[in-house]
């Protein structure tokens, strides 16, 4: 199977070099971790995961393609994710703040989990990335490319999973003590669930 994977090693390098670009999974991440701590930074980070595993299965399965050349459902998907993410960021603008405290009840983790793979499922953009980067490292001319989408797609989604758990170690101190700072812990959640609304205004208005 490597046989027909162009240059691999190179690919891998550009993985990497990708997934230090931020974008809006890693900005997900990173105020899931601020707002509820480690536990829900990994749950959303596993989310994201799943969501790109479909992705890949998609693009190996040559389902993608459908999506990409059809505008109706590309559409469909870009609003979706958008409003997805517009009714996070209410919704956190109206919950309270979330402490690290056993006595208080914080959203579930299958929660976190299930809007990390919405998130990340209705976002056609992930969708037009790997159908634009996948075909460059195979060989031309290769009538059966599922095997070869499939390695590399799964390469990108284990340095993508290596990233993401950076992500959350980083950004872990962080949110303990934004959250347990009385003065800007009150406002950590309407920060966090501005930066959803924003997220959504940026992907709805983009052509």
């Amino acid at each position: 199977m490597m046989n027909y994977i162009v240059n691999y090693w190179g690919f891998l390098t550009a993985c990497i070099l990708l997934n230090l670009t931020p974008g809006s999974d890693t900005i997900y991440i990173i105020t899931r971790t601020i707002a509820e701590g480690k536990k829900s930074g990994i749950v959303s980070a596993l989310g994201i995961q799943t969501g790109m595993l479909f992705h890949v299965l998609a693009v190996s399965l040559g389902l993608a393609g459908v999506v990409a050349h059809s505008t109706m459902l590309f559409a469909i998907l870009k609003y979706a994710g958008a409003a997805y993410l517009l009714y996070l960021g209410i919704k956190m603008w109206r919950e309270p703040l979330v402490i690290d405290n056993p006595n208080l009840d914080k959203l579930p983790l299958y929660k976190i989990y299930r809007q990390g793979v919405i998130t990340n499922v209705l976002n056609p953009k992930v969708v037009l990335f790997f159908l634009a980067l996948l075909p460059q490292f195979v060989t031309s001319n290769l009538e059966n490319t599922f095997l070869p989408f499939l390695l590399l797609g799964l390469t990108l989604l284990g340095t993508s999973t290596v990233w993401c758990i950076i992500l959350v170690i980083a950004a872990s101190p962080l949110g303990c003590l934004l959250r347990n700072n009385p003065t800007i812990g009150s406002w950590l959640n309407k920060i966090c669930g501005t930066i959803f609304v924003g997220l959504a205004m940026k992907i709805g208005l983009e052509k």
